[in-house]
């Protein structure tokens, strides 16, 4: 194991354009040259024999994938698919639930675009309706988080859905305890886990979700095109497939797995390198890792919250956030233009949100960013801010 966690150190290990402050590992995620060598090197084994590789080896080598991201998400492996991404992992769940007419599926107003039109989708064909629950900022305690969105159930509730870790804010919900709670009264929970896996320590079971879809590719830095799909055993017979293949007569006894394995002819060395991206930061220490850019976070956010003469939207002694959060800007500032001039004039890429009338930067602090990053985006803004004010 290597004794260092250095982000200068980190930084060489990744394939990002050194010339950028790349402070935006939410949306994308950024996979470390050695995972994306282990990714190529699948690619290569593919083209090799595909017939032997796809027609003979996957099953074996996706069943092998699926035990070590169990035991890493703390679950069995016959609880798991692997999916190309959470919002695909979203997909097969609203397909595969057949609301009612006046049924309602209670989320949050925090939740992510794509997501939302999904239910909203799904909704209108079945006549159900999707509620969104506001949950106000600034918040003080996840307590007050679950209080604010128990008051969206109501007896038509069937479903609820919500984010572990939330786009726009980057909030921490208190998924367990809602789970929890809606188990009592019978009501389906589906956590989408976009930002959860790697940026914080996961245990599917103690969570208690019936549904949990999470992405690799992001802050568990495998390849693009990496994500699976946890069922309780309970209720992986209410899975149907999008894509409907093989799968549906070969039933080997998890209709999770049996149904999503395999969908027809693709590329699955991105889920296949999830194994070597686990291994990366067991080498790395990544929890030492996460403490450092937590504590590189926290000051950013203090420093910009000070700079705009505006209080932090959650505690910043909390557990609210990672290692992703966000900042209030002045609600007169044009975002699009600061983001264009923060690139082209400072090299700093960072993702500007509007969110309910309210503006936000969403800083992300991933293990190869240094002070030299963070200190380039608070200079950008200082210089920038009082330029980029519409009506000026």
């Amino acid at each position: 194991m290597t004794s260092s966690c250095d982000p200068e150190q980190l930084r060489t290990l990744f394939l990002l354009d050194p010339h950028i402050h790349f402070l935006n590992h939410g949306s994308f995620g950024a996979c470390p040259r050695p995972v994306f060598e282990d990714y190529q090197s699948w690619q290569r084994e593919l083209e090799r024999q595909p017939v032997l590789f796809l027609g003979r080896n996957y099953p074996a080598l996706d069943r092998q994938v699926r035990e070590v991201l169990a035991e890493a998400l703390h679950t069995r492996a016959d609880n798991l698919a692997l999916v190309p991404n959470a919002t695909h992992g979203v997909n097969i769940l609203a397909h595969s639930l057949h609301l009612a007419p006046g049924d309602e599926v209670l989320a949050t107003d925090h939740e992510y675009g794509a997501c939302e039109a999904t239910w909203e989708f799904y909704c209108q064909r079945m006549g159900a309706k999707y509620v969104r629950q506001p949950l106000r900022l600034p918040v003080a305690s996840k307590d007050e988080l679950l209080d604010q969105f128990w008051e969206g159930v109501t007896p038509r509730t069937r479903v609820i859905f919500l984010s572990h870790i939330t786009s726009p804010t980057a909030l921490t919900l208190p998924v367990k305890e809602i789970c929890a709670r809606a188990r009592q009264q019978g009501v389906l929970t589906i956590v989408d886990g976009a930002h959860a896996p790697g940026q914080i320590d996961l245990d599917l079971e103690a969570i208690g979700a019936d549904f949990y879809t999470g992405n690799c590719h992001k802050w568990m830095l495998s390849p693009k095109g990496a994500g699976f799909l946890y069922a309780r055993p309970e209720m992986q017979r209410l899975i149907e497939p999008l894509v409907v293949s093989w799968g549906y007569r070969n039933r080997t006894g998890s209709p999770l797995v049996d149904y999503l394995q395999w969908t027809g002819t693709h590329d699955p060395a991105a889920a296949l390198a999830v194994p070597a991206a686990i291994r990366f930061m067991e080498e790395y220490r990544w929890g030492e890792v996460r403490k450092t850019c937590h504590d590189r976070l926290r000051w950013t956010v203090e420093h910009l919250c000070a700079l705009v003469g505006k209080s932090p939207l959650y505690p910043l002694d909390s557990d609210l956030y990672y290692q992703m959060a966000i900042a209030p800007l002045p609600e007169t500032t044009d975002l699009q233009v600061l983001k264009d001039r923060l690139y082209d004039e400072f090299q700093v890429e960072v993702p500007f949100i509007e969110w309910n009338g309210n503006k936000f930067v969403r800083v992300s602090v991933q293990g190869y960013n240094t002070r030299e990053d963070v200190e380039a985006l608070c200079r950008g803004l200082e210089e920038l801010l009082p330029q980029v004010q519409q009506g000026r």
